[in-house]
């Protein structure tokens, strides 16, 4: 593997791609966080964002383009991409080429098609090619695993999973912008995370309806997003995803023939993130959540407690995915997310595009 230092006590050195929202908040702590990796090189073109990642990071170097970073290929051991959804597939197509592993930010591709050709030329390289898909590594996503592997709900019958914001304002940028090519709108973005937590959970999906809306003055793409998944083991997945939602609605609710499982409120990582806060840190557990937002498992009609038993949240773990890449470049362990996984979830995205301008139920 090019440039992959031969002592074992040599960290990996890491090239990060994009310092916006991406790159700062989750990729760069978290690459400085992991044992075994160094943030090496930070690309952006904005002077402002590089001396935002040299405040951070003392000792990473800044690079205005890619060209230059691809110039020191033999001096990285693993490119992290996490700039807009449009530069995935060429950089992630040049990175392997130059011979060295890619991380991608979620989506990896805007098609199928486009994200099993990557993966087909990693696997033709020899390379890692691995998907960020953190959302696996909320706490209520573990917990959720927790309890189907125990049993408590019985068979499961209905996944009821939102993400869901109240921003009646436009903030602009490319993730707003209509023009296709950006990969924009929340079906792209937030809805990559709500249906690969569903696959992972439940499995292929035989059948897709979907509902795309543009709600708020001046969007131009979707930012009130509708799912219905029909999974081939008979799960029906209902995936919701909007900006322009005023009263949220249960991150979690999971109908099962023994008991429901039913949980409000977002991961704390991210805000964690936001506010500087980095895992291993002197301040408070990582990931952990206070009791009074557990979940609860269990059954009742009260519209006050919903019935059941709180249920403890397991503590979130996004460190665990550059802990696994890590593993992987050095040890050979499994990839964390297979470009091939993040190829299914395209599969469903893209159906759900046909079907919300079709008015139809898409077959897969």
């Amino acid at each position: 593997m090019t440039g992959t230092p031969d002592t074992p006590g040599t960290p990996l050195r890491v090239g990060l791609v994009g310092y916006g929202l991406a790159g700062s908040v989750f990729h760069a702590p978290l690459i400085a966080a992991t044992g075994g990796l160094a943030l090496d090189t930070v690309v952006t073109s904005s002077p402002e964002r590089q001396e935002q990642a040299r405040a951070a990071f003392p000792d990473v170097r800044t690079l205005p383009t890619v060209d230059e970073l691809f110039g020191r290929a033999d001096e990285l051991d693993l490119i992290v991409l996490a700039s807009p959804n449009r530069t995935h597939v060429p950089l992630a197509t040049a990175a392997l080429k130059a011979g060295l592993p890619v991380v991608v930010d979620k989506p990896i591709a805007g098609t199928a098609a486009e994200a099993r050709e990557l993966a087909a030329l990693a696997d033709a390289q020899g390379l890692l090619l691995s998907v960020f898909q953190n959302r696996r590594w909320d706490n209520d996503f573990l917990t959720l695993r927790k309890l189907l592997a125990d049993g408590e709900l019985g068979e499961v019958w209905r996944f009821e999973s939102r993400f869901e914001r109240w921003r009646p304002q436009l903030k602009g940028g490319w993730r707003e912008s209509g023009d296709p090519a950006e990969i924009g709108g929340l079906l792209y973005d937030l809805g990559s995370h709500v249906v690969d937590q569903a696959l992972v959970l439940f499995g292929p999906v035989a059948s897709v309806y979907a509902e795309t809306d543009v709600r708020r003055p001046g969007a131009r793409t979707d930012d009130d997003t509708f799912l219905a998944l029909t999974h081939t083991g008979g799960v029906r997945s209902h995936l919701y995803v909007s900006a322009a939602t005023a009263q949220l609605g249960p991150r979690f609710r999971v109908l099962g023939s023994s008991a429901g499982y039913v949980k409000y409120g977002l991961d704390p990582q991210e805000a964690a993130l936001r506010e500087g806060l980095r895992p291993g840190g002197a301040d408070e557990p990582w990931g952990v959540e206070p009791h009074e937002l557990w979940g609860r498992v269990g059954s009742g009609e009260s519209p006050l407690t919903g019935g059941g038993r709180p249920e403890p949240t397991l503590p979130g773990d996004y460190p665990a995915y550059y802990a696994a890449v890590a593993a992987a470049l050095r040890d050979g362990a499994p990839n964390p997310v297979t470009a091939l996984e993040a190829a299914a979830a395209l599969d469903v995205l893209e159906a759900a595009r046909r079907s919300a301008r079709d008015g139809s139920t898409v077959t897969l």
